[in-house]
């Protein structure tokens, strides 16, 4: 259970060697020790990040975790609740990929389609059946402004980020009455693995400045945070720019 100022005893991390959710972890790990369930593909960077959180006073135990295979998924989560009630889990698999191949190219388009919400739909359902028989737990989404308003330079993922924000926010509706919290933060680019190459963006932040945010947001009880907050301006103008316009703006 978390307690009363909000640290919880057990995580589970999907997207186990993603920077922001190993973040997280750290983030709640200062507070108090906790039992780890890092859940991603077998591999030497998944190796790593256990003995990572290992070091910082967790019980760690992985899982294998793909998210393209979503038959797999079942048996995955199944795995993950093993060790008994999750009370927070993050949603952090994604890939960005390359915006011009991904509408030019079915196979590229059809791995972030996959990944990034069909993915995150089928882990959201079976989290949510876990969650709702447990009768409490946090589910931390990382979503991003990109699905805010879905822009010319990256539209395929801005898209699958559109569904994915789209899902856990009314996931959270309807987890509400069952004792169970959804917070769905949108960061805007983070200066992480998945980000190296591209240029410095405004308002940039870092991994640990994101599970900042995230932790901060579950503790208080909110279901939608913005990675930093004036994002939530930013977005809000944005929303509302006739297209002929929007499509000139350089971003």
């Amino acid at each position: 259970m978390i307690d009363a100022v909000g640290n919880p005893q057990s995580l589970l991390l999907l997207g186990g060697t993603s920077d922001i959710a190993l973040a997280i972890a750290e983030k709640y790990l200062a507070e108090r020790p906790l039992r780890v369930v890092l859940a991603a593909r077998p591999s030497e960077r998944r190796k790593v990040a256990a003995e990572r959180l290992r070091g910082q006073g967790a019980e760690v135990s992985e899982v294998d975790f793909d998210a393209t295979d979503t038959a797999s998924h079942p048996a995955a989560i199944d795995r993950a609740f093993t060790g008994g009630d999750i009370d927070v889990t993050v949603v952090a698999f994604g890939l960005l990929g390359d915006p011009e191949q991904a509408w030019q190219d079915h196979a590229t388009a059809v791995e972030l389609a996959t990944v990034n919400y069909a993915a995150a739909v089928s882990v959201g359902v079976l989290l949510a059946d876990r969650l709702k028989k447990q009768a409490h737990g946090a589910i931390i989404a990382l979503s991003s402004v990109a699905g805010e308003r879905v822009r010319r330079s990256n539209f395929v993922y801005g898209s699958t980020k559109a569904g994915f924000d789209g899902f856990y926010l009314g996931l959270g509706e309807a987890l509400r009455p069952h004792g169970v919290q959804v917070t769905v933060v949108r960061p805007g680019q983070v200066k992480t693995k998945m980000t190296e190459g591209l240029g410095k963006a405004p308002l940039e932040q870092t991994a640990e400045q994101v599970a900042e945010i995230a932790v901060d947001a579950v503790r208080k009880g909110k279901d939608l945070v913005w990675a930093p907050a004036p994002f939530r301006a930013v977005m809000s103008i944005l929303r509302h720019v006739p297209r002929p316009i929007f499509r000139k703006l350089p971003i």
